[in-house]
């Protein structure tokens, strides 16, 4: 251990040595449950036959190739998986190794697609504050959060931000859920025209917003009017499913439940359930053809891209949830939670809102319910949440910077979609003790 660089130079972190289900079991033998999917990646828990078979096989067979030189059957198979499940008019899928990857692919992409089409004039992204698109210089300079873009703005590509579609804290009290959801997406059309439409490439938005803002979903609407602006001005919409799709909000992608298609669609996470390190970008037709009938080539590419190891474990994943109707169980264990949550925090004087979607819940905490003050940023609460958490058994996924990137706590919940009854009351028993610690309440 002394030679890893962690994520923190000082912090002192068990060792995972295995995991069944929804728990992991450190080297003293201490269980934990995973109540946020490490980062909303493992839905199928740890240590699932089928995927690890799936991997075994593959590996064997053949465990990597460049997709320079070959392609895989197994890779064709995934891309026709995605293919028959992607919403309408998306039918082609580049396959990377993550989130970031897959927003850096779809950044490039969109930009390559108007080159292909003589508009090298379209240079500029919009996306929303409170946002978070992955950690690489592209995905960064389109996110919004605050935090993770300060120490590298002067290295950002520029690019322009609106508000989010936050209700709890923007919605105005006597606007009704319709017409703030169109106050605010109206700021897109009007961000477009001071830019000029012929110079925008595409809006890229998360439809549940995950660690940033924890689990924020848009108002009914909302999105219908941003694909109408996106229409109007003839830009790309992106969709960032990285963390809300691939079944984690009740539906395989959260687009469905918004009723619109974009142009572009990233996953990772819930792809490979964390048995393999996988992402996509998921293409229009619209696209795909004009990058093939212009240069016929997409000047982008990874090593590992179509690692045929990866992409058998996420066939896998994909007919894993098919087989054990999994996504109507997140739609059911979803509506437990919740539930749940609701019937021990509803009276919390430090739970300010609870929202989410399926197995991708937020809790926003607030020092103040009345007023919804935050607590003050010195006090680190999100990490104090963390630390008790972990002291009981319970991994949680706590951000603070959920307000505008400095104030504000929230704690994220993602467990696998795979927990029972038992399981969501021992989740709900372990957080209202962690919060209690950590707040210093009763």
């Amino acid at each position: 251990m002394n030679h890893l660089f962690h994520r923190h130079c000082h912090s002192q972190l068990p060792i995972a040595t295995g995991g069944d289900g929804p728990y992991v079991f450190d080297q003293t033998g201490k269980r934990y449950l995973d109540a946020c999917g490490g980062a909303a990646v493992c839905c199928l828990g740890y240590g699932h036959p089928a995927v690890l078979e799936a991997i075994h096989q593959q590996a064997e067979q053949l465990a990597y190739v460049h997709s320079s030189f070959f392609t895989t059957e197994v890779a064709e198979a995934l891309g026709d998986k995605l293919a028959a499940l992607a919403p309408p008019g998306i039918e082609r899928s580049y396959l990377v190794s993550g989130g970031s990857e897959a927003v850096e692919a779809a950044l490039k992409l969109a930009r390559q697609y108007f080159l292909e089409r003589g508009e090298p004039q379209r240079r500029h992204f919009i996306a929303r504050h409170q946002s978070y698109h992955g950690n690489t210089l592209g995905a960064l300079a389109v996110g919004g959060n605050a935090w993770r873009r300060e120490a590298f703005q002067p290295l950002l590509v520029e690019s322009h931000h609106i508000a989010p579609c936050y209700a709890y804290r923007d919605q105005l009290p006597d606007e009704s859920e319709i017409a703030y959801g169109l106050r605010v997406a109206n700021e897109l059309e009007s961000k477009i025209e001071a830019l000029g439409a012929e110079t925008v490439i595409g809006f890229i938005a998360e439809p549940v917003v995950g660690a940033t803002a924890g689990a924020v979903p848009a108002v009914p609407g909302y999105f219908k009017r941003i694909r109408e602006i996106c229409d109007r001005h003839g830009i790309l919409l992106i969709l960032d499913e990285v963390m809300c799709g691939m079944g984690r909000t009740g539906s395989l992608f959260a687009c469905e439940q918004e009723g619109i298609v974009p142009d572009l669609i990233t996953i990772a996470k819930g792809l490979g359930a964390g048995y393999q390190p996988i992402g996509a970008l998921l293409v229009n037709n619209e696209i795909y053809n004009t990058v093939r009938n212009g240069s016929g080539f997409f000047q982008h590419g990874h090593t590992y891209m179509g690692h045929a190891t990866a992409c058998a474990a996420s066939l896998a994943v994909l007919e894993t949830i098919e087989k054990e109707g999994l996504l109507e169980q997140v739609q059911l264990r979803g509506q437990q939670l919740t539930a749940a949550l609701n019937e021990s925090f509803h009276d919390h004087p430090h739970v300010g809102d609870i929202r989410g979607r399926g197995l991708f819940l937020g809790l926003e905490l607030v020092a103040n319910r009345e007023t919804k003050a935050p607590f003050d940023p010195i006090l680190q609460l999100h990490r104090a949440i963390k630390k008790e958490a972990m002291a009981h058994g319970l991994m949680l996924y706590p951000m603070g910077g959920t307000i505008d990137g400095q104030h504000g706590d929230h704690i994220l919940l993602a467990p696998p979609f795979l927990i029972d009854e038992s399981q969501i009351k021992e989740i709900v028993e372990k957080l209202d003790s962690a919060l209690d610690t950590g707040i210093g309440y009763r």
